[in-house]
């Protein structure tokens, strides 16, 4: 049975369409009530006879032709509409088993496509292709009209796939076209359209799947139609177009520039036969001009790119404002001035591709069928002027318009390949720019899933491989692992093979291997490398010969790795080169030119090293006149620019040194000022920028060196915000802080800016915690100030509790958590407009630090390379400086020496560990507690108040606490003060806002694991646990956790459900890796991670009996990631935690002797006591424990 398919009602508006057509209708045509006739379900009642409902139908239907014919002179949509709605009419009056039903499926399905064509409405596509299903099935084998149907079908459906991308669309096409094809012998009129159909479909195959048999059978059938299409036949400028288009797809697989030449020469004879006034004349002046802009890609001469440009608009002009091919004519327009530009560095160029590229994007709205090839190709547009001026927005909106693309392209797009080559080259980008590892992890995944989407044969994997290997080779430079180097490489060599002599991308591969090869050389000073990879250079230098576009930047490469070869052997000759091909290189770049200022900074650091050799002033001079060239391509705002502030600072400190001359000191200063004026938010460069400022201050003791420290800061703190709070950035942060905290401290100190200084330690310290701490932030306030508060307070909290919940989020979840971000910055700005709240989440003010004194001093103990200093910060007064008599060496030779020792506690010989443990106290004593201890007297400290230490870079390793003389008739700091630490003072703040004044029940719970999946049995965990349940039990809800139950989920469960906290367990520190620190539970370990990603109801305290919960990562200490930090930022107030060993039978003693100091006659328990009752039990036990488990333990917060 012939298909079913649905016909929809016609409109209602039909008699105002009829005047002015051409065809002639019975008089009662104009007077039908249209509305009463075809209404269904009434019109064999309307109908006098079936003659009178015949003679109807044929009078809709040949309007219907009317006004198609009419849309396709004077292209009004209106016609259009209206002929498939009397289509539609006319088909209702023929029903099921009509003979002329099948004649208005096809019309239908014809006008349809139409107007699909036209606005590019998928349903419209859909429609059609159903009718046309209908009509061949209507039109069985050895019907005269099946060819026409399976052709029109078979067109149709090739549509389909060219707007959605699906395979199995195309493949059923060309079983179609075959079919037909068969019906056609020679001589059959439709021989020539089947020949032409099947080789464009085949065409499509090939550049979906890069089988080469597709191709070939293409231009085969190309050349078959091209013979039966003798000079003076109509149809013969399609067979010439069609043809020239399957071999530019050949020419793009091998290479070959004759292949291209022919091409042009095709098209050039298509738009001969294609007059002005011939319907196609646009279409083939648009083909033409793409053809030769690829030979002025592969060539290098700019008449072909000119007459190019000129040919896409002459094409725009012989194309009405409302036709069909005028988005695409207006984005190879667009693409060509892009060329041009990159070319020649005319602005207008690219600005008006820009708008050329919004305008078709205009064209192609949402649901439009081409809509992602505009926004990629705006995308492109928007990185190419990145590139240029350095406009981070620019980047920015790439980023996100080739995000959108890739949504429309979704698994099985024939574009989804392109999509994510492209989105993947943006990411990258923005990693040189930010440096967030998730941007260039996610480049890297999206180049290996276009990777995967390549057939053999595909025509350009090659570009592919090269795009894989250079996000890898950016890894490596960032993490320095050389798996990703080697891999790189191995890509490289991959896509040369697939690049043999005479391909056009053979010189890209060979560039983008020596550049990898130089890299690795660098790593492993394997000479053969750089020597292979100035060889390859060379070998791409002779493809790009005088002329070619891309000699400039060959001449760059090869110079580069020429001066690396000179750096390793010193051979004159070498460095000699260098400057005379990027002398050359310069030559050939065009006022404007996007690479220009690149060649003119290496020139000039080449030039640099030639005088460093041999001492030619005039080199020296040059250099920093071509830094200064450098500069005046740079405008404020550009990404680079604070990379080429630097570069000409440092160049005029190395003359000033040479030469003593004032002014150059004094203008490296006011270019390095001009960081402080920057306006966007900080990048990585812009950083390091700062920084070299900062030392360059310090290094010659210049005024600014405060101002450079305060603006480094700010950078650090923008430049950290937009790191996602995860443990894969934590390398990042680590990089970007280094000891720039300490030595900002240091500076501010020698200058006297006492209260400075404190904001400037605490802003550059502990920066992850900092960061995640911000979405911790508590809102009461804010929730008070008002309906918006309120609002605002609610949104801040979703978005916070969703970021938080991303933790450690694998690279797929990056898009998410950039848009999460984007959302919480958003709120935080709105925050930041309402009175009161326009320092929110900004680095505070000394007069907030100032708070975390309200219940004793914090002494902030800091170790720079310029000096070492404490500085006591006290409720009311100014901070007091002591400087310390001790070198940043001296503190890291004591720390190194304790750390030796404390892995040795426990061993055989107690009296040799005792002498150098108490050798170790009493240094810690005289060159820094001592010192401070006096100084607290003299601000009148009372004798047993409570002190926090609050300890900078080696000075965190260091027992501080257990400072002392240790010597008869002589106090220890323990007869003085009770200690506490804080890692920063706004950690201690906000536990000082946290703590409950509420009565309600409080719930605690002792979780003990003597026997973990890894670790020696403890022996004692069950008697301590039994000690703290005596004690505690009485006062507070008790539940106990042990063995088999106290496994990682199940004390993650408890902790979600109880305020207070006793672990019992080994402790299992990971110095190299800190996140990876963790508890050992039945089933495994309770990590870090696990911790940061908890959510508990208001946790007040935890007692860590464990071995090294506060020893963390030995290389940026500053950061305190370590086990007892990770519980008080996840929100306990209160934290006992343990700085090496802990003997297992003394660990019971002292936890006895604290609970039972805590617990007092009140009945409920205080964690602000915790530190007086730690004091207390340690003290009761000094005679019974060693000295080193007697200060094992340590307090950390209120």
């Amino acid at each position: 049975m012939p298909q079913s398919v649905p016909v929809q009602a016609p409109h209602p508006r039909l008699k105002d369409t009829l005047s002015g057509l051409d065809t002639p209708f019975p008089s009662d045509i104009y007077t039908l009530d249209i509305l009463v006739i075809l209404e269904i379900g009434q019109v064999q009642s309307t109908m006098a006879n079936n003659v009178e409902r015949d003679r109807l139908s044929m009078s809709l239907f040949l309007i219907a032709d009317d006004l198609v014919d009419r849309f396709e002179q004077r292209d009004v949509l209106s016609d259009l509409n209206d002929a498939i709605e009397f289509h539609r009419a006319a088909l209702m009056l023929r029903p099921h088993g009509h003979p002329d039903r099948p004649m208005s499926f096809n019309s239908l399905g014809i006008s349809l496509h139409k107007r699909f064509q036209k606005l590019g409405v998928l349903s419209d596509l859909d429609e059609a292709i159903a009718l046309h299903r209908a009509v061949l099935e209507l039109h069985p084998p050895g019907h005269s009209l099946r060819i026409l149907s399976l052709i029109t079908l078979a067109s149709i459906l090739h549509d389909k796939f060219r707007r959605r991308g699906v395979l199995s669309d195309l493949n059923e096409a060309i079983e179609l076209h075959r079919a037909a094809f068969v019906l056609c012998p020679p001589a059959h009129s439709e021989r020539i359209p089947s020949l032409h159909n099947l080789a464009v479909n085949l065409l499509d195959r090939f550049q979906q799947r890069g089988v080469l048999s597709d191709l070939d059978e293409s231009i085969e059938l190309h050349r078959a139609a091209l013979v039966l299409h003798p000079p003076d036949h109509s149809g013969r400028s399609n067979t010439l177009y069609n043809l020239a288009n399957s071999l530019r797809c050949r020419f793009v697989q091998q290479g070959v520039l004759s292949v291209l030449d022919e091409v042009i020469e095709l098209h050039r004879a298509a738009l001969v036969l294609r007059p002005p006034g011939h319907p196609d004349r646009s279409v083939s002046l648009d083909g033409l001009g793409c053809d030769l802009r690829d030979r002025f890609k592969q060539r290098g001469v700019l008449s072909d790119l000119d007459e190019a440009i000129e040919l896409h608009r002459a094409a725009l002009v012989f194309c009405s404002p409302v036709h069909f091919n005028q988005s695409m004519f207006l984005n190879n327009l667009a693409i060509s001035l892009q060329d041009r530009f990159q070319q020649q560095g005319v602005l207008s160029d690219l600005y008006e591709a820009i708008e050329l590229h919004r305008a078709a994007l205009v064209l192609r709205p949402p649901g439009h069928f081409d809509r992602s090839t505009s926004l990629s190709n705006l995308a492109a547009s928007l990185r190419v002027r990145f590139h240029r001026w350095g406009v981070l927005s620019d980047l920015d909106e790439a980023t996100e318009l080739h995000r959108a693309a890739l949504v429309l392209r979704p698994p099985g797009h024939s574009g989804r390949i392109h999509s994510l080559h492209n989105l993947s080259n943006s990411l990258q980008d923005r990693f040189q720019q930010w440096g967030v590892l998730s941007d260039l992890d996610e480049a890297i995944e999206l180049r290996r899933d276009a990777l995967v989407l390549c057939t053999p044969g595909y025509s350009g994997q090659s570009m592919f491989l090269n795009g894989l290997a250079a996000s890898l080779r950016s890894r490596f430079s960032q993490r320095g692992v050389l798996s990703d180097l080697d891999e790189a490489i191995e890509l490289h060599r991959a896509a040369l093979v697939l690049c043999p002599p005479g391909h056009s991308e053979r010189s890209q591969s060979l560039d983008g291997l020596a550049v990898n090869l130089s890299d690795r050389f660098r790593k492993q000073g394997v000479l053969s490398d750089l020597d292979e990879a100035i060889e390859l250079h060379r070998a791409a230098l002779v493809l790009h010969p005088p002329g070619h576009r891309h000699r400039s930047m060959s001449l760059n490469y090869l110079a580069t790795s020429l001066r690396e070869r000179f750096q390793q052997w010193g051979i004159p000759s070498d460095l000699d080169e260098a400057i005379e091909l990027l002398r050359d290189a310069l030559v050939l770049c065009s006022p404007g030119y996007s690479e220009q200022f690149a060649f003119l900074h290496n020139l000039a650091i080449s030039l640099l090293s030639r005088f460093a050799q041999r001492g030619v002033l005039s080199d020296h001079d040059e250099s920093i006149e071509l830094h200064r060239a450098v500069l005046a391509l740079l405008p404020p705002g550009h990404s680079d620019r604070s990379s080429s502030l630097m570069s000409l600072a440092l160049n005029l400190q190395v003359r000033f040194c040479r030469q003593g001359l004032s002014s150059d000191l004094d203008e490296a200063f006011r270019l390095y000022a001009q960081l402080s004026q920057i306006s966007h938010v900080a990048s990585r460069d812009d950083l390091h920028a700062a920084k070299s400022w900062a030392a360059s201050a310090e290094k010659l003791k210049h005024d600014s060196a405060l101002v450079a420290y305060q603006t480094t800061l700010k950078f650090l703190d923008q430049h950290v915000a937009i790191l996602s709070s995860s443990s894969h950035h934590f390398d990042a942060v680590r990089e970007a802080t280094s000891s720039l905290a300490m030595d900002a401290f240091s500076c501010s100190v020698r200058h006297g800016a006492l209260t400075t200084a404190v904001e400037l330690v605490e802003q550059g310290r502990a920066v992850f915690w900092t960061q995640l701490a911000r979405f911790r932030t508590p809102l009461d306030e804010l929730s008070a100030s008002g309906d918006t508060g309120e609002a605002l307070a609610e949104e801040f909290k979703r978005l916070s509790f969703r970021l938080r919940n991303i933790f450690d989020a694998s690279t797929n979840d990056q898009s998410q958590i950039r848009q999460l971000t984007m959302q919480w910055d958003d709120v935080v700005s709105r925050i930041r407009i309402l009175p009161d709240f326009s320092h929110f989440l900004l680095p505070p003010l000394f007069s907030h630090l100032q708070k975390a004194a309200e219940d004793g001093p914090v002494i902030i103990v800091n170790a720079s390379q310029y000096s070492c200093d404490a500085l006591i910060v006290l409720n009311a007064q100014e901070p007091v400086h002591v400087p310390l008599k001790i070198a940043q060496a001296d503190v890291s030779e004591l720390s190194s020496d304790y750390h030796s020792l404390a892995e040795q506690f426990g061993s055989s010989d107690h009296e040799l560990q005792l002498h150098k443990l108490v050798s170790l106290l009493r240094k810690l004593w005289c060159h820094i507690v001592s010192p401070v201890v006096e100084a607290l007297r003299e601000s009148k400290v009372l004798r047993g108040s409570r002190i926090w230490w609050c300890p900078t870079a080696e000075f965190t390793l260091l027992p501080l606490h257990a400072a002392g003389p240790y010597e008869q008739k002589s106090h220890n700091l323990s007869y003085f003060y009770i200690s506490s630490y804080t890692p920063t003072l706004a950690a201690l703040i906000r536990a000082r806002w946290q703590v409950s004044r509420d009565a309600s029940p409080q719930h605690f719970v002792a979780i003990g694991q003597a026997n973990p999946d890894r670790g020696k049995e403890l022996q004692c965990v069950a008697p301590e646990l039994a000690a703290v349940a005596q004690h505690v039990a009485p006062v507070v809800s008790f539940t106990s956790l042990a063995d088999s139950h106290a496994t990682a989920q199940g004390a993650l469960d408890a902790l979600s459900q109880n305020q207070w906290l006793h672990l019992a367990c080994h402790g299992m520190p990971d110095r190299k890796n800190p996140f990876e620190s963790s508890f050992a539970m039945r089933d495994g370990p309770l990590t870090i991670r696990d911790i940061i990603r908890s959510h508990w109801q208001n946790p007040e305290f935890a007692f860590l009996s464990a071995c090294h919960t506060t020893v963390g990562d030995e290389s940026r200490p500053d950061e305190s990631i370590h086990l007892a930090a990770a519980m008080q930022f996840s929100g306990f107030l209160s934290v006992i935690g343990s700085m090496w060993s802990v003997d297992d039978d003394v660990a019971r003693q002292i936890v006895s002797a604290f609970y039972d100091n805590l617990v007092d006659s009140s009945g409920r328990l205080d964690c602000t006591r915790a530190a007086v009752a730690l004091h207390k039990a340690v003290k009761t036990l000094r005679k019974k424990i060693p000295l080193e488990q007697q200060i094992v333990f340590v307090h950390i917060g209120v």
